[in-house]
């Protein structure tokens, strides 16, 4: 269940479905997943499906995951990072392995907790973490080279654009029932905007709980 084998199968399954980047397949075949979900789901963990972890909230496709890490680093790999909505944490490890700092929101303190003990554990140490309203994003640790959502929304907040570095991305699922994961690159002041893919995504929702 947790063996190397079993993590080298998964990022052959991702390599296989067209995650292209070594380097993100490579940590794929690192980062213990089971450790980010719910020790009955254990079995579950190599699987390359979303699970739920509590709160209405749920980890990530590993190809979801996959496909937004590889995105993120596909220009060279970012020094700062931000990530709205930390939920199990596994994105941000994932994450940790290939940039210089991320900085994580999450607005449900049990997952916060949760999350910010199994970077402790785990020796993650360029995670930093912070419980409050995603849709604040953590102006004082800005600006950054890349912003990512792990939660969708119908309209990006206007306070995430505006601690967007001058060439830095922000990359989020948008949308409501039907949801698309889009890029949106800061040029010249202004911001330019790509759709990318198909998504399904847990809603955002404000205020910390």
């Amino acid at each position: 269940m947790t063996s190397d084998r079993t993590r080298e199968r998964l990022a052959g399954r991702l390599g296989d479905a067209g995650i292209r980047s070594v380097h993100v397949l490579n940590v794929i075949r690192h980062i213990p997943r089971h450790l980010f979900v719910d020790e009955a789901l254990a079995t579950r963990a190599y699987e390359d499906t979303a699970l739920p972890i509590g709160h209405g909230q749920t980890i990530s496709q590993p190809f979801v995951v996959a496909r937004m890490t590889e995105i993120v680093i596909r220009h060279g790999m970012p020094q700062r990072v931000l990530e709205i909505g930390t939920g199990s944490g596994y994105q941000a490890a994932v994450l940790s392995a290939l940039v210089g700092q991320v900085y994580t929101v999450e607005r449900i303190r049990a997952l916060h907790e949760r999350s910010r003990e199994l970077f402790r554990r785990l020796g993650l140490t360029n995670i930093r973490s912070r419980l409050a309203d995603g849709h604040e994003g953590w102006s004082t640790a800005g600006p950054y080279d890349a912003i990512l959502l792990t939660a969708a929304t119908p309209t990006i907040p206007t306070a995430l654009f505006e601690q967007l570095k001058e060439g830095g991305e922000l990359l989020a699922p948008v949308g409501g029932e039907v949801q698309e994961l889009r890029i949106y690159r800061r040029q010249d002041g202004a911001l330019v905007e790509e759709g990318i893919e198909p998504v399904t995504f847990v809603p955002m929702r404000p205020g910390v709980q």
